[in-house]
């Protein structure tokens, strides 16, 4: 070797080591803290101690960054930073090309000559008419007469071995607008089919988490009345249909002096059904008693015209192959 190639060698074994960073003792225990896994502690009641305290502390910060945050709110007023909003799977989800607005002129002229346009339109009065799946048990029947109580001018009619074809044909006869049926499983609902009448569409939902006005606690009596109907979170075209769908089923002029509401709120494609009176405890403060019954509906496939089996044209089926993305949604 030469004597530059040894020198070189020379130096580098040399070099000083790289001197560790000095840690105070504050920091070590914000390490510690950062690091530590409370499921390593064995002792059950150490444990949930120590998980307590992690949350109690979490509280502490929150609480003073939402004082620090109020502050400089009054003293900068408008010149403020804007409040900071969570990120949740609904305000992150994908992004949709049939997201419409309602006040598009396309979107007008298509709901003025579409199947429902005879209510909207026209002004037609609604008249419902609700029964049951095939055989039914007895405990689906107090679910529909909660439905009837929250939905004015609709009957409640029994089954019996009547296919949907010929209930289709008899309620267009009689002057219905809209037919509720009601399956079950196991003595509880599990799905809803909802059919438009004289032409469609017709749509079929899951229920889930039916809860009865008999179960419910610090429930109020509904009224013979027209509500105020509240449809919420529709924003895709085929969230348009089904939100119109929905309202045609209520009169057009609510009465607001009973004071009562039917909300359809639409969250991840979830619709939770509702009924509220709203109460003033004083011309300031307003609270809300439920009225019952309470229900979420699942849209699982929209088809054109009334219920056809197997020769019906669908516009929504929804199928496992769709559910790609956790903030994928179609209403």
């Amino acid at each position: 070797m030469s004597e530059k190639s040894t020198k070189k060698t020379n130096h580098k074994l040399m070099k000083k080591p790289k001197q560790k960073k000095k840690i105070t003792p504050q920091q070590r225990k914000e390490r510690r803290k950062k690091f530590f896994n409370p499921n390593t502690i064995q002792n059950k009641m150490r444990n949930n101690q120590y998980i307590q305290k992690l949350k109690h502390e979490k509280k502490v910060q929150q609480t003073k960054e939402r004082r620090k945050r109020r502050q400089l709110e009054k003293t900068l007023g408008d010149k403020a930073p804007p409040k900071q909003l969570p990120q949740t799977i609904d305000s992150t989800r994908e992004f949709d090309e049939t997201i419409v607005d309602p006040r598009d002129e396309e979107i007008i002229l298509d709901n003025q000559s579409d199947e429902i346009s005879s209510y909207f339109v026209e002004g037609k009065t609604p008249k419902v008419f609700i029964t049951s799946s095939k055989k039914p048990t007895t405990n689906i029947y107090p679910f529909l007469f909660d439905i009837k109580k929250a939905i004015p001018n609709s009957k409640v009619y029994y089954r019996r071995r009547y296919h949907i074809k010929e209930i289709v044909k008899y309620a267009t006869n009689a002057d219905f607008t809209d037919i509720i049926i009601i399956n079950e499983d196991r003595k509880k609902p599990n799905a809803m089919l909802l059919i438009h009448l004289p032409n469609g569409p017709t749509a079929h939902f899951k229920i889930s988490n039916a809860v009865r006005r008999k179960e419910m606690k610090d429930k109020g009596r509904p009224v013979d009345s027209n509500p105020e109907v509240i449809l919420n979170r529709f924003t895709t075209r085929l969230g348009h249909t089904i939100a119109r769908m929905l309202a045609s089923l209520f009169p057009h002029q609510p009465d607001f002096e009973k004071r009562q509401v039917v909300t359809f709120h639409n969250q991840r494609d979830f619709i939770f059904f509702r009924f509220h009176r709203y109460i003033f405890d004083s011309p300031t403060q307003v609270r809300l008693q439920e009225l019952g019954p309470q229900f979420t509906l699942k849209l699982r496939s929209l088809q054109l015209g009334t219920f056809d089996y197997f020769h019906g044209e669908y516009i929504y089926y929804h199928k496992s192959l769709l559910d790609t993305s956790r903030r994928r949604f179609f209403l």
